[in-house]
Parts: C-alpha cells; structure tokens; sequence
C-alpha cells in the first residue's frame, strides 16, 4: 500500500516538473519550398567509408533530383570540430524540394538509370547504413522574426 502511494505521488510530481510541449511558432506560408536536414551519425572510425558511399550512390540521385527540378538545392555538411556542439551527428544533408513538383522520372527508375549494377548498389548502400549509429530527418518550417510584432 505504502508503495502504491508513493508511486502515486512520484506521478504526480512528474506532471509538475516536466514542462508542456509548445506549439510551433507561427511560420511563413506560400514559400514554394520545404527545406528538410537529414543527420546522419555515423559509428566511430567509418566517417570516411559512409562519405564515400554517400557520394557515390546517393549524392549523384540527389543531384540527378535537383537536374530535373525536384530540389532548388542539395548541400552536404559536416561539424567543424569533433565534438561540437552535441555531437549526436556526424553528417548532415540540407534540400530545399518544391513544393508544386509533379510527376517526373520516380526514383526508383532514376536508381536503375544510375547504377545498372543493381547488386553492386544494393550492397554497398546496405553498408551505408549498417556503420550509422542514427538517421533522423528534420524538416523545418522557416520562421520570419521580421514579421513578428
């Protein structure tokens, strides 16, 4: 009984402290792009391998996208520093895709177009994400400060 309560008053002090989630701030509309971050934490002492896979079985889809009018741009970052700031990335990729895009070659065909050796592709993009710690996606809502009163 005593541990039920006390059980109890630990939920309830939980409810207390931990804050409540904001909503999003008010966003600008009508842009015409989304731009999305993509990280990338790649296990220690594989940076190197996952860069190169990267850039040669994904960059040239993404780019082969932005040719055909998918994406305004596709740039490619990494932290200055080795443990800066967090330190929960290693690699990060930054689109900016049109909103209105319609139709076009899908990727699956512009993979095909790209590498005819499929099982070579397979494999190594396979690699690409067996030496990552984590892969997360942010897609962000830009936030006009100036317009802000």
């Amino acid at each position: 009984m005593l541990r039920a309560v006390l059980v109890s008053l630990f939920v309830s002090s939980l409810a207390v402290a931990v804050p409540h989630a904001q909503a999003p701030a008010a966003q600008t509309a009508g842009r015409g792009t989304t731009t999305t971050w993509y990280f990338y934490k790649v296990k220690w002492g594989f940076q190197d391998e996952f860069v190169r896979l990267f850039a040669k079985n994904h960059l040239p889809l993404l780019k082969a996208q932005e040719k055909a009018g998918h994406f305004v741009s596709v740039k490619t970052y990494v932290p200055r520093y080795h443990g800066d700031g967090r330190a929960d990335w290693t690699f990060a990729v930054e689109l900016v895709a049109k909103d209105d895009v319609q139709g076009g070659t899908s990727e699956a065909d512009l993979i095909k177009q790209l590498y005819p050796d499929q099982a070579t592709y397979g494999k190594e993009e396979q690699r690409r994400f067996e030496i990552l710690d984590a892969h997360w996606d942010v897609p962000l809502n830009q936030l006009d400060l100036g317009a802000q009163k």
